[in-house]
Parts: structure tokens; C-alpha cells; sequence
């Protein structure tokens, strides 16, 4: 079996930062991804621009050089290369991890698809962009319900149903109504989201308020069915003609994993994983939390640019316990 000093479990831009810090100490790293290279960046829509600017999703003492002020996804894909190829990361791709089993010598085994591997510590930086939160809804399982948005171009002159109403539900509203889709939007709540961002808001909010794009308030969907969707309002029960409904109702963790391995959870409303947050150390000694996972289903609170420095707390925690 195969032995390193740390083994990561999700390779996005914390995954690849922890392997970098590990890189730097002269630690040994695996880094294991279940999908291609950034995986979740990947399925983010194809003309994205990210919120934040090149220099904050920077990582590794990489320059990140972007045509504009915010850069593409395409462009954070071909950066997020580059750093794997220039500090020579050690990362398997492809290899999903099914469980982490600790050994009586204090190590752990970590078990994926493909193989075993042995370590003392454990890195999971899963992020939640994997598993969508359901609509529970019946219908939801047809062909025309999307969780992940693409591009406009597949819904162009086809009558679409945007579900949400936070910056995801917002763009894709906007963008497919520009594109040429009729777009009708179901909203839980009784306004636009109130985090929505600043240049954003007006916008979809102006669309509303002239017709453009209807917006159904203090609603939610009662059922889905090949040519409509049937939705509860405040005015009773409403059926809207539909093609497509593009579920923009946010995603979560893999719980599943974090179970599996042993990883206890805070009895709050954001179902929080237990850890240090100086170290980072979960309840299990020689495991570890890094990124966005750490919010648990408070999937706002940690993002690329705030979390990078989580590397650094493991990275130093894990040599300081090796030392001793």
C-alpha cells in the first residue's frame, strides 16, 4: 500500500493550495479528485464571470492574469492547469473516494475506486457544488429539469421556469430572457434574495416590474409534467405552460462522505461539520476541514479567496505534530 505524509480528497483550488503548502514543506501529497481537475469550477455556466478578481482566487504564488477585471471560467480553468503543471502536484484524477478507515498504527486508509493508500493525515476539501438541493417535487425527475445551468443557447425561443431567486437564479433569468427565452421565475420568498449582488439586482428587479419576466412571489412548485408546471401562490394554484425549468436552488456537501469517514456534525440549522478552527482538525485527530465545506450547508460564508489561508493553518499544525 502506498504511503504519504497527507492525502487530500477534492481537487479544486483548496485542494491544490493544501497540496502546494504540503509541497513546500517537503511533505509528501496525493491529491484525490473524483472528476476532472477543479471539478466544480468546471459545471459552473460556460460564459461565467466570477464575482471576485483574478488576484484574490490566486493561489501558490501564481500570477493570475485575466483579460478584464473579473475573469472567466474559462480562463480560471486554463490558470488552475497551470499551477497543477507548475508546481508538479501529484494529483489523480478521476479516482472517487469511498471511505477512510483508521488502522491500529494511528494512520488511516484511505479507499477509493481504484485503489488504497495509506496516511497519518487526511485533507477533505469537497466543497458542496456535487449534490443539488431537490424541489422533492413530482416531475423532477423528467428530462427538462436541470439543477446545473449550461448556456442560453439551448433555451432559446422555449418557455423556461427559473426556481430561486439568489445570484445563480438571477443570471439565468437574465441571461436566457436576453437570449430569447420566455422566462418565468418561482420564488419562495416574497422579494429578490436580499444578498443578490449590487449590479445585478436592479437589473432583474426592473425586468420584473415591467413584465418582461414573470415573477411569481411567496410561491412554490406543486408538481412538474412534460408541458407545464403546476405552482401553489398565494392567489390559489397556478399552471404555467413550461419547456424547461432550470432548478437554481442552491447545492450542499457530500454528508454521505463526511458520515462514512466519522466526521460528527453541530446540531445547527447549517448541519456544521465540528473542527478547530484554529487548526482546522476535526473531531477525528489527523483529519482535517479545508474551503467552502467548512460552512457545512452555509455554502456563502467561505469562498476561494477566504479560505486559502486554511492550507497554511493544517500544513503547519501537521508538521508541528510530526516534530513532536
Amino acid at each position: 500500500m502506498q504511503q504519504y505524509d497527507v492525502i487530500i480528497i477534492g481537487g479544486g483550488p483548496i485542494g491544490l493550495t493544501c497540496a502546494i503548502e504540503a509541497e513546500k514543506t517537503g511533505l509528501s501529497h496525493l491529491v484525490l479528485e473524483k472528476g476532472v481537475l477543479v471539478n466544480s469550477l468546471f459545471y459552473f455556466p460556460t460564459n461565467m464571470t466570477f464575482f471576485s478578481t483574478s488576484n484574490l482566487l490566486e493561489i501558490g504564488d501564481v500570477p493570475f492574469i485575466a483579460h478584464g477585471d473579473k475573469p472567466t471560467r474559462r480562463e480560471a480553468l486554463e490558470y488552475y492547469r497551470r499551477v497543477w503543471q507548475s508546481w508538479k502536484l501529484n494529483v489523480r484524477l478521476y479516482e472517487r473516494v469511498q471511505d477512510v478507515v483508521a488502522s491500529s498504527d494511528q494512520s488511516y486508509q484511505v479507499i477509493s475506486d481504484k485503489g488504497s493508500y495509506s496516511t497519518k493525515h487526511v485533507i477533505v476539501a469537497t466543497g458542496f457544488f456535487d449534490k443539488e438541493v431537490k424541489l422533492n417535487v413530482p416531475g423532477e425527475d423528467l428530462p427538462k429539469v436541470k439543477h446545473y445551468y449550461d448556456e442560453a443557447h439551448p433555451y432559446i425561443g422555449q418557455k423556461v421556469m427559473v426556481v430561486g431567486a439568489a445570484n445563480s437564479a438571477c443570471d439565468v433569468a437574465l441571461e436566457t430572457y436576453l437570449k430569447g427565452s420566455e422566462v418565468t421565475m418561482v420564488i419562495r420568498e416574497s422579494d429578490i434574495y436580499e444578498g443578490v449582488k449590487y449590479w445585478i439586482r436592479p437589473n432583474i428587479e426592473n425586468r420584473i416590474k415591467e413584465g418582461s419576466i414573470t415573477a411569481y412571489f411567496d410561491s412554490t412548485v406543486k408538481e412538474i409534467k412534460p408541458e407545464e408546471v403546476i405552482i401553489r401562490t398565494p392567489k390559489g394554484v397556478v399552471t404555467v405552460s413550461n419547456d424547461f425549468v432550470l432548478a437554481m436552488t442552491g447545492y450542499q456537501p457530500d454528508y454521505s462522505l463526511l458520515e462514512r469517514i466519522g466526521i460528527a456534525t453541530q446540531e445547527d440549522k447549517y448541519r456544521t461539520p465540528v473542527y478547530d478552527e484554529e487548526t482546522l482538525e476535526t473531531n477525528l485527530p489527523g483529519i482535517y476541514l479545508a474551503g467552502v465545506i467548512c460552512g457545512g450547508l452555509k455554502t456563502n460564508k467561505f469562498f476561494i479567496e477566504n479560505s486559502r489561508m486554511h492550507a497554511q493553518q493544517i500544513i503547519r499544525h501537521i508538521t508541528q505534530t510530526i516534530q513532536v
